[in-house]
């Protein structure tokens, strides 16, 4: 068998996937946009869930390839138990993607005219874009230790020890397990840790008796004082750059790295209106631009930090106590079933994004929750200038503040994104005086005239209302709780 690196390998546990004759890859990419997973060609995501020392982590797996030829093997810090392992609905990792997902926001101007300015935001949802139940294992080496062996859903499970990694890749090797050259050294680290190893299989048996498609997401559970996601067994046999979102979830505080920097995205900044169509893209360039000007290839960026009690806006719909509880919550406080329909529940997510090489991530991810409770999204505001009749005489300073506004947002989808400005001013349709706008005769006016006193007070009147500076703290104000990101 040779390795194939399916979702999990990237992400979490430096496991070894092990596959048929395929090429090398890691797992898969109202609110106007989102930016999740599915962007990137090589993410991995896991969710870890964790209270005191307990901790509970999800894989996802998106494997293609023949199921006969999957295998993987994820260093754990226990011998792990059935009641400890279970497989989930793909479902719910893709609705802790879709709920934390970096977002585009729009709203809208008013008529300049009327005398109730205010900015009016709108919120909408669009996506951007083994052998038998029975197989017996060889056992020649008496170095290596089943400590456990049993069957969860379409996964036939091993719980291996070792005393050396020789003993253990020589195992591997007789199983049909073929290593990369460069996993012993990984192996006696991780042995030299205490940690054992999970190793899964696909039951042929199970799948062809499912009535679901594909194979769902392994979940364990355990429990042990270090915090950590091991992610260099999973790099042994991947060649390129790989991408790992991680949903951490804990009763409150956002998580952060111990032992490489974490750092948040830019966000809350405006863009031009055509980011709109192509918002996957967009945040691409965003993400890439950060990673190299900002993260110095030795750094996570938090994509998104709320405490699930309260939410205002949400890029999707909370999860359910239900869905909570199969992402490995196990925190929650018993409720009546009519507390249940209005309650939020006690679960602070932070959404980090570590993109990552073989050779720019010597060590494995080291996690920590902290005091830090401030709300944080990736969020960019698209505004949409008002196009209409604008039946007063503010009309020429509207249009002449909205445009500098316009070319203001698209410097800065030049500044976030590295594009060239003469690229993106093409596609800003930037704002004109409506034909049917009432039109004012621009003359010189004396000092002190009544005429030079109206101008004056259009003038005030616009910036009062419409320049940037007070158009971000409009677009601040109008979303309770939400914070600055932490610098």
């Amino acid at each position: 068998m040779r390795f194939f690196n399916i979702a999990l390998s990237c992400l979490l546990c430096s496991l070894l996937i092990v596959v048929g004759a395929q090429p090398a890859r890691a797992f898969c990419g109202f609110y106007l946009g989102k930016a999740d997973a599915q962007l990137y060609n090589q993410a991995s995501q896991v969710a870890i869930a964790r209270d005191g020392n307990q901790t509970v982590l999800t894989m996802a797996n998106d494997y293609q390839g023949e199921l006969e030829d999957f295998a993987l093997v994820v260093p754990v810090p226990t011998v792990l138990q059935p009641h400890q392992v279970k497989v989930i609905a793909p479902e719910i990792l893709q609705r802790l993607d879709s709920y934390s997902a970096p977002r585009l926001v729009e709203y809208y101007d008013q008529d300049p005219c009327s005398d109730n300015i205010s900015v009016q935001g709108g919120a909408g949802q669009r996506g951007t874009r083994g052998g038998g139940t029975e197989e017996e294992f060889p056992y020649t080496n008496t170095k290596v230790t089943i400590e456990a062996q049993f069957t969860v859903g379409e996964y036939d499970i091993l719980i291996l020890s070792a005393e050396e990694s020789n003993a253990l890749t020589t195992w591997l090797t007789e199983n049909d397990y073929q290593l990369p050259p460069d996993a012993e050294p990984i192996i006696e680290s991780y042995l030299k840790q205490g940690l054992k190893f999970f190793v899964a299989k696909v039951n042929l048996d199970q799948v062809s008796s499912a009535q679901f498609h594909g194979l769902r997401p392994l979940q364990i559970s355990y429990e042990s004082r270090r915090f950590m996601l091991p992610i260099l067994l999973g790099m042994v046999n991947s060649t390129g750059v790989q991408d790992l979102i991680i949903y951490l979830m804990a009763p409150q505080g956002q998580a952060e790295l111990t032992n490489y920097r974490t750092l948040t995205m830019p966000s809350n900044l405006e863009v031009s209106e055509f980011v709109e169509q192509e918002f996957g893209e967009f945040y691409q360039a965003v993400f890439a631009k950060a990673y190299s000007d900002l993260g110095q290839e030795q750094s996570a960026f938090v994509e998104y930090a709320w405490n699930m009690a309260n939410c205002d806006p949400c890029a999707a719909e909370p999860l359910t106590r239900d869905e909570l509880e199969q992402a490995g919550v196990f925190w929650l406080p018993e409720l009546s079933f009519s507390e249940q329909q209005n309650s939020f529940y006690p679960v602070f997510l932070t959404r980090m994004h570590v993109r990552y090489t073989r050779d720019k991530f010597p060590e494995d991810l080291q996690f920590q929750f902290t005091n830090n409770d401030r709300s944080y999204q990736a969020r960019y505001v698209v505004v949409h200038p008002y196009r209409g009749p604008i039946p007063c005489n503010l009309g020429p300073y509207y249009v002449e503040d909205m445009v500098a506004q316009q070319q203001y947002a698209a410097e800065t989808v030049s500044m976030l994104t590295g594009w060239d400005l003469d690229e993106i001013l093409p596609k800003v349709k930037f704002l004109e005086l409506h034909d049917n706008a009432h039109q004012i005769e621009l003359i010189p006016m004396e000092q002190g005239s009544e005429q030079q006193s109206e101008h004056n007070q259009n003038i005030e009147h616009i910036e009062n209302n419409f320049t940037f500076p007070l158009l971000e703290q409009k677009i601040q104000q109008s979303i309770p709780g939400t914070e600055e990101p932490t610098p």
